[in-house]
């Protein structure tokens, strides 16, 4: 457990505290998310955990024990840290970079390299990169390396300062997921700055809003959404995120068809193909016996590869898109607007098919959370979706 107890930071010659009276318990197991205006103090807050800032009065606790009474170097090997801009060394090579820490630590050159491949995987990216330089990855690919590189020496507490900001919008929704599954499967405690509240709201377990250096308030995603402390955390959330709130929020799988075309890895194409026929369908979900998501066979692909080809497992494509089918709509409209996919497999936690929505569901979704019953326009509806320049283009790809 991390606590702060009465905090403050006060800098020389500054008129004011850049961080005041700050009291905060963050559990073992935690996705903590500190969100605030520029200037608020987020960053100061989190960089007091592993003293690369150090407090001017109160006391930071990890586990009982005062940070001021630990070796700062020793403090830091034990915490991963993750920043915006990857801080990857240019000079060495990825495999290096990511076992930088445990080297230090005196590990086995046997152990750095089997951690070194199994980040790798959990990066999501192919072993062959552990011998390339980071300059040639991409802006994407290096961040995905700095995060799992935070876990290399297998720190308990990771600290990340807005490791996304810089990030486009595709690569930001794969790396929120990368960062919150690892969080999920691995159990770490990680504290997160960020200047985003959708990204808090979808990632947080437990969120901290700060203004001039004092917590405004703190509190679980939907108690922030639903008991907005006062009007500083009701602007900051956005009128769009509180009509949602205030209105049906609704999740995938109350709209989600719930029984997706679907075939095994060894059936045959000719199956395959019939099915679609019967079905009236250019695609087909390839799932196990225990409803694992698996891939997708299009029927363009079976069109190529007719000839060379006989099961379902030769052709399926892996690299899918889904959804967690307790996704909010108004997260998968964007999603599906940014990416142009016509439909998305939708899956539960343990990534089991549920279901599957296309793009005419949501259309007809986004429309009536607009117009409604009455077919009437309210300027407050607008604002709490996409706008119709972006429907429309929904509609036609549709």
């Amino acid at each position: 457990m991390i606590e702060f107890i009465n905090v403050e930071k006060i800098y020389p010659g500054a008129s004011e505290k850049a961080v005041s009276d700050f009291n905060l318990k963050i559990e073992d197991g935690d996705f903590v998310c500190i969100i605030g205006t520029s200037g608020s103090g987020k960053t100061t807050t989190m960089r007091m955990i592993n003293r690369m800032t150090e407090h001017t009065s109160g006391q930071v606790l990890i586990d009982g024990e005062d940070v001021m009474d630990q070796d700062p170097v020793e403090l830091r090997r034990r915490i991963g840290y993750v920043i915006q801009n990857v801080g990857l060394m240019p000079h060495l090579t990825i495999r290096d970079n990511i076992t930088m820490v445990p080297r230090l630590l005196g590990w086995s050159e046997e152990r750095q390299d089997e951690t070194a491949r199994r980040l790798i995987g959990l990066a999501e990216l192919p072993e062959s990169y552990l011998d390339n330089y980071p300059h040639e990855l991409s802006g994407g690919q290096q961040q995905r390396v700095g995060v799992v590189r935070a876990l290399a020496a297998d720190q308990d507490i990771i600290l990340m300062d807005e490791p996304l900001g810089a990030l486009d919008p595709i690569t930001r929704d794969s790396l929120q997921e990368l960062i919150k599954g690892l969080q999920e499967n691995l159990g770490k405690t990680i504290v997160f700055v960020t200047h985003d509240m959708d990204e808090a709201l979808h990632m947080a377990t437990k969120i901290v809003i700060m203004s001039h250096g004092e917590i405004v308030q703190v509190g679980t995603p939907a108690e922030i959404l639903n008991n907005p402390a006062n009007d500083f955390v009701r602007e900051f959330i956005g009128q769009d995120r509180l009509i949602e709130t205030s209105a049906d929020v609704t999740t995938i799988k109350e709209v989600m068809n719930e029984n997706p075309v679907t075939v095994t890895p060894g059936e045959s194409l000719q199956d395959a193909l019939r099915l679609m026929r019967d079905r009236r369908v250019d695609s087909v979900l390839v799932v196990d016996k225990q409803n694992y998501l698996k891939g997708i066979v299009e029927l363009a692909d079976i069109q190529r590869r007719a000839r060379s080809a006989t099961s379902v497992s030769d052709i399926m494509r892996t690299d899918l898109y889904t959804v967690n089918q307790n996704a909010l709509i108004r997260e998968t409209v964007q999603k599906i607007l940014r990416r142009g996919i016509s439909h998305i497999p939708i899956v539960n936690d343990f990534y089991q098919l549920v279901g599957i929505v296309t793009r005419g569901t949501l259309v007809d979704v986004v429309y009536n959370a607009i117009w409604g019953d009455s077919g009437e326009v309210t300027e407050e509806s607008t604002e709490a979706y996409p706008t119709s320049e972006d429907i429309e283009n929904l509609s036609e790809e549709e």
